[in-house]
């Protein structure tokens, strides 16, 4: 590997910042270590290391009054989340929820500090009852059981009542309030329209609060709502034509801090709550802000990612409107000022609909190599972010496209839906008019483009070059999707549910399923092609990858499998994610680009 591409698989990001309550320190994530762990900044903004697991650790936890969190990790990549508590600054770990085999999902802590709940399925594959733990004694009650799936989200200010979010499909929630003693539910939102809800946020007089939701329109917007009317839900803030992320509530209830997802630029935003009027934040880096907290009323700090800064932390003041950056760690001298920024362009597909991309590029020259890169989800959004190896691609004189095809998120409900079941390779169909729309309007090599794409892009890519096997010249499928009939038989057994309302179900589209199955079609591919799959993956099994190759191989077909059997559906130890990064590069390298 050549000392620049090992420049960029290098770089190292600092995401998810929270705030230690008593103490207002800082904790955030990182790679600094070469695995994702808590870090803290010190009193002269420096980076400590707070958590010191073999494995990728989640997510942390802090609790409200005393000094001490609870952190969540996996084993190898599985997802299934156990729970360790940490005291005296971090130094002592004690495991506190761990059944290897099995899912945790955290709930928050009570008010008072005393208690946290939790998701898990212990009592089935696909059964997710509601535990609460008292943090001093470690007794554990079960509060609420479901002969499905069914998380809490967070606890009411009383510390009576949680929020627990029942899943409709693998978008839309049903919420009710759980009174933990009676076991009563009351729903919350209007019980005939179906919803996105997320960022709960109640005031302190405990019967009235915050959301974002779709209900009743396209687009989220911010939602005010009243337990004494809890199925009504008041539209405060809407930004019609683009989707609201995240909701911050400051301490003294005056002001609402939010983000706008405009396109795969997220702006920030700040909201009076006294006279209603809102003002945009404009000296913040073109990119994706997200886990926005108050160290007090007056600054926040929240995580900073663009195409050219691969992660950070920031503050911002709302009494001097000053923006400062808090950490450096992604900074890089040696690459720097090679990274690139996208063109956001739109072109209008095989049936007009109008699909959003990032170009990049370094240079105007025609006739380029091209890669597609194709995000999973499918109800997910490539955004203004940094991407180690398409910078590195494009460094090398590739033109790089990044597009949101119909079922993307960010962009409503309607275009979410328009990929649903029957109307599968309508996205597909995205890429072939893409690939007309670069050769016409971007003057790139015909010959030379090639596609990439993880778990859903997974299966997008083998759609493409199955469906329309003459438009590429190489392809790349991480964790993708070789079948829906295998995949939603094999699939953990609560995602099969979930899934169905946009994949389509076994019972009804089987017929479906075979007609558009990737491993149907394997003889159609005429490229040579890499597989990665982690052996851990708990949403889309390894088979669907074995599978796949076992029947290129049986054309003579060529293809390349690697499986990591320490990692599950993303690929986060960084001796992986450097190897399998240099191979794609000198992959599409050598038959791109020569």
């Amino acid at each position: 590997m050549d000392c620049k591409l090992s420049a960029y698989m290098n770089i190292k990001s600092a995401t998810n910042p929270k705030v230690i309550p008593k103490k207002k320190a800082i904790t955030f994530t990182s790679n600094i270590s070469g695995t994702p762990q808590i870090w803290v900044l010190n009193q002269a903004n420096k980076p400590v290391q707070y958590t010191f697991f073999d494995d990728t650790v989640r997510n942390i936890y802090h609790s409200p009054n005393d000094d001490m969190s609870i952190v969540s990790k996996d084993l190898n990549g599985n997802e299934k989340e156990q729970f360790y508590l940490l005291t005296n600054d971090g130094q002592h770990v004690e495991p506190l929820v761990v059944s290897l085999e099995h899912f945790h999902n955290f709930g928050g802590w009570s008010p008072d500090g005393k208690y946290f709940t939790y998701s898990s399925n212990r009592r089935g594959d696909g059964i997710f009852d509601i535990f609460m733990m008292n943090i001093d004694t470690k007794e554990t009650e079960v509060i609420y059981q479901y002969d499905d799936i069914c998380h809490p989200i967070t606890w009411l200010k009383d510390g009576e009542h949680i929020l627990i979010n029942i899943p409709e499909t693998g978008l839309d929630q049903n919420v009710y309030i759980l009174n933990i003693q009676t076991k009563k539910l009351e729903r919350l939102g209007d019980p005939q329209i179906s919803a996105r809800y997320r960022s709960w946020t109640f005031l302190k007089d405990k019967q009235k609060g915050y959301v974002i939701t779709d209900a009743g329109e396209n687009t989220m917007y911010i939602g005010k709502f009243s337990l004494d009317e809890p199925e009504k839900i008041d539209k405060v803030v809407h930004h019609k034509q683009w989707e609201i992320e995240e909701i911050k509530l400051s301490p003294n209830e005056k002001t609402l801090i939010y983000t706008v997802n405009e396109g795969g630029y997220y702006k920030l935003h700040i909201y009076d709550i006294e006279t209603s009027q809102t003002k945009q934040i404009d000296q913040l880096p073109k990119g994706v802000i997200d886990s926005i907290n108050f160290l007090n009323d007056q600054e926040i700090i929240f995580a900073i990612n663009t195409p050219t800064i691969p992660g950070d932390l920031w503050k911002f003041s709302l009494a001097t409107n000053e923006v400062k950056r808090l950490t450096y760690i992604s900074h890089s001298g040696e690459i720097d000022h090679l990274l690139v920024e996208p063109k956001l362009c739109t072109f209008k597909s095989f049936d007009g609909l109008e699909i959003p991309y990032f170009y990049y590029e370094k240079n105007k020259d025609k006739n380029k190599p091209t890669l597609i890169y194709v995000h999973g989800g499918p109800a997910s959004q490539t955004c203004a972010q940094f991407n180690d190896y398409i910078q590195y691609l494009v460094d090398r004189g590739f033109a790089v496209v990044a597009p949101n095809v119909r079922g993307s998120s960010g962009y409503g409900r309607e275009y979410l839906a328009a990929d649903d079941v029957r109307q599968r390779m309508d996205s597909v169909k995205d890429l072939v008019s893409l690939v007309d729309v670069l050769i016409a309007n971007h003057h790139v090599d015909p010959k030379r483009i090639g596609i990439m794409g993880r778990s859903y892009g997974g299966f997008m890519t083998l759609a493409a070059i199955t469906h329309y096997p003459d438009l590429w010249a190489a392809a790349v499928n991480i964790v993708g999707i070789s079948s829906f009939a295998t995949f939603m038989q094999t699939t953990g057994k609560w995602r099969r549910k979930l899934r169905g309302s946009e994949y389509g179900t076994i019972e009804h589209d089987l017929e479906f399923f075979n007609d558009i199955d990737p491993i149907h079609r394997t003889e159609n591919i005429n490229v040579p092609m890499l597989v990665y799959h982690g052996l851990n993956d708990t949403r889309v099994p390894v088979q669907e990858s074995v599978q796949l190759v076992m029947k290129m191989k049986e054309h003579g077909q060529d293809v390349k499998l690697t499986i990591f059997d320490d990692e599950g559906h993303s690929t986060e130890k960084i001796a992986n994610h450097i190897k399998m990064n240099s191979e794609i590069v000198q992959f599409m390298d050598r038959l791109l680009n020569e």
